[in-house]
């Protein structure tokens, strides 16, 4: 018993009904998106035999799509990048799965590790670029799936529209 707390479960917490929701095939909620990425960086032997790497631009290969969304995995060579773009209606997760990326936007840089994740709404800007000496892998699960990725300049807050990628 937690001695902070006046909070005591009394009988089985099983038999409370409204607890046991069945667990949802696809994710519905940005923590259910999060968990998701979560679940598929911890699994390697899901993805990583999938890698590949492109020496003139970052590698993208589908994942995994469902119901409203869409999976990503991504590959950056040191020195890669996206370029400055946002994401059209899309929100989405970006977890970092090897190595570490770079993320620039108008709030600042911020350097992600292996496993640490951004969750952004549409219309985010951002650059994300491999500022190391060695690979990275990442997966971007966007919501509802990528449609288009318009691109910024950084003299022009105006995107210029662009198909989707990754």
């Amino acid at each position: 018993m937690n001695s902070d707390s006046d909070l005591q479960i009394a009988g089985d917490i099983f038999e409370v009904i409204h607890l046991l929701q069945p667990p949802r095939e696809h994710p519905a909620t940005v923590a259910e998106f999060a968990g998701l990425a979560r679940s598929i960086a911890a699994d390697r032997g899901r993805w990583a035999h999938l890698v590949e790497y492109d020496a003139t631009t970052r590698w993208y290969h589908r994942l995994q799509k469902g119901p409203g969304y869409e999976v990503w995995l991504l590959s950056w060579l040191p020195g890669q990048g996206s370029g400055r773009h946002d994401h059209g209606p899309s929100s989405g997760v970006l977890t970092v799965l090897d190595g570490e990326l770079t993320e620039n936007s108008a709030k600042g840089s911020h350097r992600l590790a292996p496993g640490a994740q951004r969750v952004f709404a549409p219309g985010y800007v951002h650059e994300v670029t491999n500022d190391t000496l060695t690979p990275a892998v990442s997966l971007h699960v966007y919501f509802p799936g990528l449609t288009e990725m318009p691109m910024h300049s950084a003299r022009c807050a105006s995107p210029a529209r662009r198909p989707a990628m990754p």
